[in-house]
């Protein structure tokens, strides 16, 4: 079966994006579940960017398996930020209130440039 994901180092950032413009069918979310789970141990440099150009929707078990992406990238130290969230799954990630967990960037050549910028006092 070919994968759901795509994935390329960008430097030293992990970039995946998406094969499919719906995530809705329980086969499919199971797969791309599995491949975003397997992919942050490949986060060599601890630094991971899910990039949902073209995504238009997705199912609210797919939201789920976000959720626990993010859990197992804390718990592994690596750093999760998404980009190019359409305004439809945008719209679901303000209604879950998941867009205050989730590091949501605009393009893909500013979220790589956050992964560098550093807080107010370091």
């Amino acid at each position: 079966m070919p994968s759901s994901i795509t994935n390329q180092m960008q430097g030293d950032v992990l970039v995946l994006g998406f094969t499919d413009t719906k995530i809705l069918d329980s086969q499919k979310i199971e797969t791309v579940g599995k491949e975003l789970q397997d992919a942050v141990g490949e986060a060599i440099h601890k630094r991971l960017l899910v990039n949902f150009r073209g995504v238009s929707f997705m199912s609210s078990a797919m939201i789920t398996k976000l959720v626990m992406l993010n859990k197992r990238c804390k718990t592994q130290g690596v750093t999760l930020k998404f980009c190019e969230v359409s305004p439809n799954v945008m719209e679901v990630f303000k209604i879950t209130k998941l867009n205050k967990l989730f590091d949501i960037q605009d393009g893909e050549e500013k979220a790589i440039a956050s992964f560098d910028k550093k807080g107010w006092f370091s």
